[in-house]
């Protein structure tokens, strides 16, 4: 999940429902014995951002307790060593759940230092359900096509089509899926990460996992400690709160993020108008989300989709720049045109949006419990909302179709762990999506591991995205295993200073920029296989490790974020 952080609260309510019961395997257990796994057959599949990337495909079993029957396809890339030093496979994952994985082995290969990438086979894989995966799931296409109904309800009528629409979603996932949707969770996906390395021909793995890929690798090494050699987890899931009070934390950490920012923008009035005042920014914010329920802007841009077009401003502050322009553009001059933009770039949803949206309920739901009674929903969201106003109700709509789910709930597994090499844990301590309590969490859990804070850190994802500080750490552990340990038995075991904060753009942009700009999001696009709203939305990053190249005023820090940001899952 990507949290939006702050303080965790409680949920304020007992989580109902069926609830089938999954221990994690104990020491000594023994599983069923595994089909044999044929070697992997490597193709090339290069593109001009990452011309080494090779592509194969994997069968794995449907259900892990039954090896021998019906099998899915799994899609995976590489990026081979070239080094005389080989240290085995490097699996990356960019979370979601429903975050496809198969570009990032590219980025991460191009980002780390050549020396260190050259020693691993950098591996990325679609999850089950997901992209190139097969089955993948759509479970009913265009659901977030605008102009849907506001997410604030004004009165029972409107928050009654909400629910019919959560509820429609759930039932039409079942309907399709029926036989697929009990295996879809992360204890099975975190099995077939084992058969990738039963066919990789690899005794242990090491692994990178970003925001909800900390929880499904924690998952991996609770499932096989003795198959981990190294593992780093940024940006990290509270495996307290999975999944109901996560997303509830997120709601007020969204909002801080998003006060964070109307801050911003009071700061450099003199380049949008919009007042010195952080409050009064904020209110015109609020009216223009209101004046959208009757004039969406450009016919797609309503509450909602306002909502979900500035939603990536709290996973990486180098949005605000393009974000603050199209809000001004609209409020000083009623021109709605660079909000409809904005909203193409970095909020509408497409067929990879989709599947990946169908993946990430079809796990959150089946992985733990949700309240079956909308009473429950309603009351905690109006009791967050009257605090946290900018995208409560979004994300409980968001996430609405889990009251109403076709597949019984499993119980998460406990990810304690002190059976596994010491884990890497990197974690900001502004993080909205996956709040700053959840690194302290799960370093508290996995006994030896080490925890490195990004201080005054904004974003989510953190390595690999310009802070060389956070880089280096990462860096030095993939390298030969060192990681940082505290000198007085402190919680924290390094800091790192943050990244700077992004410098404005004029709100005027030449034509030709905006040709320029228009045919790098398409080449991005591509590249990463995959829509923004999709894969966790943020900006691109040239793809190495070194300074990226600023595209105008705020591209340093804007450039920063892109690439890795770009394939990031977002967990809501």
């Amino acid at each position: 999940m990507t949290p939006r952080a702050g303080m965790l609260i409680a949920a304020g309510a007992l989580v109902a429902g069926t609830v089938t019961v999954l221990p994690a395997v104990p020491a000594g257990a023994a599983e069923p014995s595994p089909r044999p796994v044929p070697p992997l057959t490597w193709t090339d599949c290069a593109t001009k951002a990452y011309p080494k990337l090779q592509c194969a495909t994997l069968r794995a079993p449907l259900d892990h307790d039954d090896p021998a029957g019906r099998t899915i396809t799994l899609a995976l890339t590489r990026v081979p060593h070239t080094a005389k030093t080989f240290q085995g496979p490097l699996l990356v994952n960019p979370g979601g759940p429903g975050g496809s994985g198969r570009a990032l082995a590219g980025h991460v290969a191009a980002a780390l230092p050549p020396k260190v990438a050259a020693e691993y086979d950098v591996i990325g894989f679609d999850p089950r359900g997901v992209g190139r995966s097969e089955p993948a799931l759509d479970c009913e296409p265009g659901h977030f096509a605008p102009v849907r109904p506001a997410s604030v309800p004004r009165g029972a009528e409107e928050e009654r089509v909400q629910v019919e629409r959560a509820r429609s979603f759930a039932k039409a996932c079942g309907e399709k899926y029926a036989d697929v949707l009990p295996y879809i969770d992360t204890v099975s996906a975190a099995k077939d990460m084992d058969v990738i390395r039963r066919a990789l021909g690899a005794p242990r793995i090491n692994y990178l996992g970003y925001s909800y890929g900390t929880y499904l690798g924690a998952v991996y090494a609770r499932l096989h400690p003795d198959r981990v050699r190294r593992m780093a987890l940024d940006s990290v899931v509270n495996p307290h709160g999975v999944w109901y009070e996560d997303n509830l934390a997120q709601d007020f950490a969204f909002d801080a993020r998003h006060k964070a920012f109307m801050a911003w923008i009071a700061r450099y009035d003199s380049t949008y108008r919009l007042g010195t005042d952080p409050a009064a920014v904020e209110a015109a914010w609020y009216r223009m989300r209101d004046a959208l329920r009757d004039a969406p802007a450009g016919g797609k841009v309503g509450p909602g989709e306002l909502e979900d077009t500035f939603l990536p401003g709290g996973y990486n502050n180098g949005y605000w720049p393009r974000l603050a322009r199209a809000f001004a553009a609209y409020v000083n001059d009623g021109d709605a045109v660079p909000l409809k933009e904005a909203y193409e770039r970095f909020g509408e949803a497409d067929a990879a949006s989709d599947n990946g949206y169908s993946v990430y309920t079809a796990v959150q739901c089946r992985d733990a419990g949700w309240p079956r009674d909308w009473n429950v929903w309603r009351k905690d969201t109006w009791d967050a909302y009257a605090k946290a106003p900018f995208s409560t109700w979004n994300n409980a709509w968001y996430n609405a179709p889990c009251a109403f789910w076709p597949v019984p709930s499993l119980t998460p597994p406990d990810v304690g762990n002190d059976r596994i090499p010491p884990v890497l844990v990197l974690q900001a301590t502004e993080d909205a999506a996956t709040p700053y309590e959840g690194g302290v969490a799960l370093h508290r859990l996995l006994r030896g591991s080490s925890l490195v804070v990004e201080e005054g850190g904004e974003n989510h994802g953190v390595t690999l995205g310009g802070n060389t500080c956070l880089d280096g750490h990462l860096a030095a552990y993939l390298a030969d295993g060192r990681v940082p340990r505290a000198e007085d038995d402190g919680e924290v075991d390094a800091v790192c200073p943050a990244l700077p904060e992004p410098e404005p753009q004029p709100v005027a942009v030449p034509a030709a920029e905006k040709s320029e700009k228009k045919s790098t999001r398409e080449s991005e696009k591509k590249s990463a296989g995959h829509s923004a709203r999709s894969a966790g939305a943020v900006p691109e990053r040239s793809g190495t490790a070194g300074a990226p190249a600023p595209e105008d005023v705020a591209g340093l820090v804007e450039s920063a974020g892109n690439t890795l940001h770009d394939l990031l899952g977002q967990v809501r």
